[in-house]
């Protein structure tokens, strides 16, 4: 069976990679893509990438225009996604790739975001542990997938298994990332431009500040930590795409080395696009660039009494586009790894 797609926002990074994985899906067949300021122009004058989609031409974003599909991906800013998403039938399977529907909590939206507070939609990370099962288990059938922020889901995935476990301990938990510079989206921003960031390490969002705190303490809370407290900062490092995220915990008391690695093995066990690395191999970003592949490293430093999880990502494939399509794939009873690379490219 054939599901008819459409891709809002397909102008931006998000969704652009969005389409670059639809190209190669064997079951999804793109028919619509809209933009907001480059309506009317073709999909490859601002993804001249994509040549696959020649024949497709940017409309504006509306429910009207992405109604009747099977299958809606929102690659829409922060607070534009909850708006559309309620006018589209119920039968739809849509994915929220922006913040709109991650959060649980009104008080967490409000106080991170702000605006109009959509509620929860179903989280699109498959591989995540919760206290029973895995996040997988909900995503099945289900018609509404929040796609999770890149930064958040890679730290939940480092963390949670431990979390689930009891080998480590939910308060004092540290994450610092080095992160680049697609994650912020495609407009432009002086921060962001390259003769501000090549040959510079830029820390932002400082000081507990973060709009993904929580959505990582959530994630936790769904593994079993009662109240998760997390220092994350995160760097803008000069590579256009990837995450490497360094978090560190206690580990509980009497909990031995082997004890503590056997939680992230047991966790992750037979996944296809959640690797645990052989003991002392860490991974790098470049071994998973366009892959939808998270690779985590973990060491136990004996002296601090801490695990330290190394984990790399493709900010816009597995933390992003490719988390979406594998969630959908589940949604619409399809094997979840279809579509996406689990090979990165080299060099």
């Amino acid at each position: 069976m054939t599901y008819s797609v459409a891709v809002s926002g397909a102008s931006g990074y998000a969704g652009g990679e969005i389409l670059r994985l639809l190209a190669d899906h064997p079951e999804f067949e793109v028919r619509t893509v809209t933009a907001h300021q480059n309506a009317g122009q073709s999909l490859t004058a601002v993804q001249p990438h994509l040549r696959s989609y020649t024949h497709l031409t940017l409309k504006e974003t509306s429910a009207a225009t992405l109604a009747g599909h099977d299958l809606v991906f929102l690659a829409l800013p922060h607070g534009a996604s909850g708006a559309v998403a309620a006018e589209l039938d119920a039968d739809t399977v849509v994915v929220d790739c922006g913040a709109d529907h991650r959060l649980e909590a009104a008080a967490d939206w409000a106080a991170f975001y702000g605006g109009d507070f959509h509620g929860a939609w179903t989280y699109g990370v498959p591989e995540l542990p919760r206290l029973s099962g895995t996040q997988r288990d909900r995503l099945a059938k289900t018609r509404r997938i929040a796609a999770p922020g890149c930064n958040a889901s890679t730290v939940a995935l480092s963390l949670a298994p431990g979390i689930r476990a009891g080998v480590i301990e939910s308060a004092d938990l540290v994450s610092v990332l080095a992160v680049g510079p697609s994650g912020a989206g495609k407009s432009a921003k002086t921060h962001l431009l390259a003769s501000e960031i090549l040959g510079s390490a830029n820390p932002y969002a400082v000081g507990g500040t973060h709009r993904h705190i929580p959505e990582i303490q959530q994630a936790l809370r769904w593994a079993g930590a009662a109240s998760p407290t997390i220092s994350f900062t995160p760097v803008i490092v000069p590579m256009a795409r990837g995450i490497l995220a360094t978090s560190t915990a206690r580990i509980v008391p009497g909990t031995s080395a082997a004890e503590v690695r056997a939680a992230w093995e047991d966790a992750y066990a037979g996944e296809r696009f959640v690797q645990l690395l052989p003991e002392g191999q860490f991974p790098r970003t470049a071994d998973v660039l366009g892959a939808n592949t998270a690779l985590l490293g973990l060491a136990v430093d004996e002296a601090a009494g801490r695990v330290v999880v190394v984990a790399a990502v493709d900010n816009l494939v597995k933390g992003t586009a490719g988390a979406a399509i594998q969630s959908a794939n589940i949604a619409l009873g399809l094997a979840e790894s279809t579509g996406l690379p689990v090979n990165g490219v080299a060099p």
